[in-house]
Order: structure tokens, then sequence, then C-alpha cells
């Protein structure tokens, strides 16, 4: 695998802290892609804002109370060529997720819009898997604007795939052309709407999520639009830091995460903030799922 160095990896370490790729147990796979985006658009850009605001970054975790990184260390890949058509680019992530596997590390995909999760969790699929999706829209589209797995359909490609199950937090956007995709699958999919925050907890999204291979999608839209403006379809009503952190820290209690994506940060100058969010919600998800847990 193709490592960028140190210097411009995730956090950009100096020399004296950075873990050589070969030891690291978590990889990030930078994949940009861009080829269904049906509003604002700039996901291509998404992967770059990211590593560029992670040097930022406390190292230091005051939940966690330890410099997280040292406990798993962070490579990150160079992001690929990617292929000219939508399908083709899905295989080619298939085969970048897989090789990280292959060395026994944990991928998390940096995008790029959502339509990369059916191509990311493939590897994953001979047996049963949770996707944990973090989201404004459920996208259960069986297709949008003619494109099969444009990003409006992501969840629902998922669930062509038998042995998955979905876990939806935060969805505050559904269309009519949804709801037979979601009587469908009504068996495998619970959604915990953004509209009930007030009757749902973090421990009910944990038991939903359940103890078995959980994957974590996080479109950056699952935030309130006044957190992340720069992002393709910014919905008011949606979650906030302090509720996120608390989703994830419960639901990933039990479970084993095996990989995890987050999507559709589309940087915007003058917002640097959505991209240093971005950044950290990338950190904290990679804690969690390498099993640190909350000290204070």
């Amino acid at each position: 695998m193709d490592y960028l160095p140190h210097d411009k990896a995730f956090m950009h370490l100096p020399q004296e802290d950075a873990i050589a790729p070969e030891n690291c147990k978590t990889v990030l796979i930078p994949f940009g892609l861009e080829k269904s985006v049906s509003y604002s658009g700039g996901t291509a850009k998404g992967p770059q804002a990211i590593l560029d605001a992670s040097p930022n970054l406390e190292f230091f975790d005051e939940v966690l109370w330890t410099e997280a990184f040292r406990h798993y260390g962070i490579a990150t890949l160079k992001e690929p060529k990617i292929a000219e058509k939508l399908e083709d680019a899905l295989t080619q992530l298939q085969g970048i997720v897989a090789d990280v596997l292959k060395a026994g590390k944990f991928p998390l995909v940096l995008g790029g819009e959502h339509s990369l999760t059916p191509g990311a969790i493939r590897p994953f699929v001979n047996e049963p898997l949770t996707i944990l999706q973090f989201d404004a829209h459920a996208d259960l589209r069986d297709g949008y604007d003619g494109v099969h797995y444009s990003h409006a359909a992501a969840m629902c490609r998922c669930l062509d795939n038998p042995n998955v199950r979905l876990v939806s937090v935060g969805i505050r956007n559904i269309s009519a052309s949804e709801l037979p995709i979601l009587e469908k699958y009504k068996d495998r999919i619970e959604i915990f709407w953004a509209k009930d925050k007030k009757k749902w907890t973090p421990a009910d999204v944990a038991k939903a999520v359940g103890t078995g291979r959980v994957y974590i999608t996080f479109d950056i839209d699952g935030f309130d639009s006044s957190l992340i403006p720069a992002t393709g379809t910014p919905e008011p009503g949606g979650l906030f830091w302090d509720e996120v952190m608390d989703v994830l820290e419960a639901a990933t209690e039990k479970c084993k995460v095996v990989g995890a994506d987050v999507v559709e940060l589309a940087p915007e100058k003058g917002l640097h903030a959505c991209d240093f969010l971005a950044a950290k919600l990338v950190y904290k998800i990679l804690s969690y799922s390498m099993g640190l847990r909350p000290k204070c």
C-alpha cells in the first residue's frame, strides 16, 4: 500500500511521534468520489480538507484522557486516481478496503459522496453486518436521476446485500418514493428520527446496534446545518456534537466496529470550522472503534 509520509498524513505527526505505517492499526483511505451530486458539489475536495485541518487537532483527548493515536497509530494512504465510471470506482474502493483488511488493519474512508459506502462495505458482507448510519437523509431511493448507485440510494444499495441490516440516526428527510423500500426492508431497518430526539436515548441506539459486527457510515449532514453548512444538502433540525459523541460512545461499547467512512464534506473557503469538525470526528470514530473508553 502506498502511504503518505508522516508530515502529509492525518495529523501531520512529528517524526518522533509518528508510528511507522506498517505498525499502525488504522488506515485512512482518502477517496474523493464525486459522480452523482444532485445539488451543491465539492465532495471531491473533502478528503484533503480533512487532512489539512487535522494537524490543528489536540492529540490529547480530554474525555479519553490520553493521546489516543498512541494506542493504535494512524496511517494514511495516498489518494488514488478514481475510476471514471461510478460502478468502477466502487469496485476500486472495494479492492482498497480489502487490501487494508488483508494487512490486518482497520479501514476508514474519507469521502467523497455517500455513494461510496456500498463499495466500501463489500469486503464485509459475507457475514452479518450492521451499518450504523448518521445522516440527514434516509438514502433509500432505488436509484436517483437515472443513477442506480446514486448518493441518494446509498443505503438501498447496501441493503441489496441480504446480510446487511441498518440502524439510522438523525434522519429528517425521506421521500414518498423511499417508503416502499422502507416497508420492504422493515425487518432490517431501524430509524432514530431527528424529530424524536427527546424520545430516544444513546442506550436505545446501542441496543438496536447490538453486539455483532458494525460498520459506521457518517454523512456529515447528519449534523445540524448550523454546525456543518459545508455540505451538499445542509439540513436544519439535526444532531449536535455532544449528542453524536454520546451515541458513538454507547453504540461502540459492546459491538465490534470493523470499518467506517466519513462522507459529504464539501469544503467552503472561510468555513474552516467544518473541516476541523470533520477531522475531529474522524479521530473520535477511530478512538471509539479501537476500544478506547472515557476515563473521566
